[in-house]
């Protein structure tokens, strides 16, 4: 299937022309225009996003263990341009962990059409610090315990991506030198300085998960885990940009904090998609209103938008378009290792794309070259 008359989005930014589809794979990308196929009308293309922290959407979240659920999930992210996640746990029992694990085996296995496809895992939790665990469960907490972690990532058959922890743990530097082996290690949920960041990292971290959000503040006298991260040319910086977790100020700031370095997540919790009300999280009560979730104590909780709309915020916030494009991407797609299969408009990768105008607005979805 050949696809023209578009400013496609390469790895070296939009260039005006066109890309084959074949057996589901991007085949030639090319410059200048041809004839045949679809006509795209000067539309823009970029890739499909890749969301590596979203726990839920359209009423389901993964911790539930439902595979029903997850497929519902996949389907609503890829009507709305996201079509590849790492479904994302919260601080939860082993058991419960392991059983919503499988499923997301299940769904990667037998994916439905026109679902987002499941790249990996990424558990949040449940090794956080009881000052910082901000939404997660206070009652299902731990030390970091990598015979664990590792039993839960041998039985989803290495499926887990980032495994989060805080350093100030006790057991944090030798449980990042073995979980580094098996996964990338973010730091999460955390209370620790400076000196215990920056050591989690020197034995192997490489991301920060939902950069400024339950962690301290910058000081000047207390750099803590944000001034740690940012000195790392090797650290990811998570970030949400809806508006409401982070201030736009604060995510110019961020960009140029952490240059080249940011990755867009929602961060979506199940009430994604869906009317305010009253919804669970990790066995909490969530309260939806006006686009905020929020626990019964007033703490924010995930967020309610989905990534598109997050890298359309960004833009809007003064991030450069093309910087945005790519933080929502092909950098998500690095850190849990499937940049050779997707994250970029690229011969042999999936040819999951987005049609969109020249405001990024959303016109058509593509999975493996397949309308949605």
């Amino acid at each position: 299937m050949l696809f023209h008359n578009a400013y496609v989005f390469t790895p070296d930014g939009f260039v005006y022309g066109g890309f084959t589809v074949e057996d589901g794979r991007f085949g030639e990308v090319f410059a200048g225009d041809r004839t045949g196929g679809a006509d795209l009308g000067g539309a823009y293309v970029i890739p499909g996003l890749v969301d590596i922290h979203t726990h839920g959407a359209a009423g389901a979240d993964f911790s539930d263990g439902d595979a029903e659920g997850l497929r519902r999930m996949a389907a609503h992210l890829a009507k709305c341009g996201v079509t590849s996640f790492a479904p994302t746990s919260m601080t939860l029992p082993y058991d419960t962990l392991a059983a919503a694990f499988q499923t997301a085996v299940d769904v990667r296995e037998n994916r439905p059409a026109g679902c987002a496809r499941v790249m990996g895992i990424h558990m949040e939790g449940p090794y956080f610090s009881e000052k910082k665990k901000g939404a997660q469960n206070g009652a299902y907490l731990k030390l970091p315990d990598l015979d664990g972690f590792r039993r839960l990532w041998e039985g989803c058959g290495g499926l887990v991506r980032i495994v989060d922890v805080a350093p100030e743990l006790e057991g944090a530097v030798s449980f990042t030198e073995g979980a580094k082996e098996l996964c990338t290690v973010s730091v999460a949920h955390t209370d620790a300085d400076y000196d215990a960041a920056k050591a989690v990292y020197a034995a192997g971290a490489s991301h920060l998960t939902h950069l400024y959000n339950a962690m301290p503040p910058i000081h000047h006298r207390k750099p803590g885990v944000i001034g740690a991260a940012s000195e790392r040319d090797d650290v990811i910086a998570e970030l949400i940009c809806d508006g409401l977790h982070v201030h736009p100020g604060a995510v110019r700031m961020a960009f140029k904090l952490f240059p080249g370095r940011i990755c867009l997540i929602s961060d979506s919790l199940r009430c994604c998609g869906m009317p305010d009300g009253e919804y669970e999280l990790g066995g909490q009560q969530v309260f939806l209103s006006g686009g905020v979730a929020r626990l019964a104590d007033g703490t924010i909780a995930g967020a309610a938008s989905d990534l598109y709309q997050d890298l359309r915020n960004a833009i809007s916030f003064g991030i450069d378009r093309d910087e945005a494009i790519r933080a929502a991407t092909i950098r998500p797609a690095r850190e849990i290792g499937c940049e050779a299969e997707i994250g970029s408009i690229e011969a042999g990768k999936r040819a999951d794309f987005v049609v969109c105008g020249v405001d990024l607005e959303r016109e058509a979805v593509y999975i493996g070259g397949e309308r949605v």
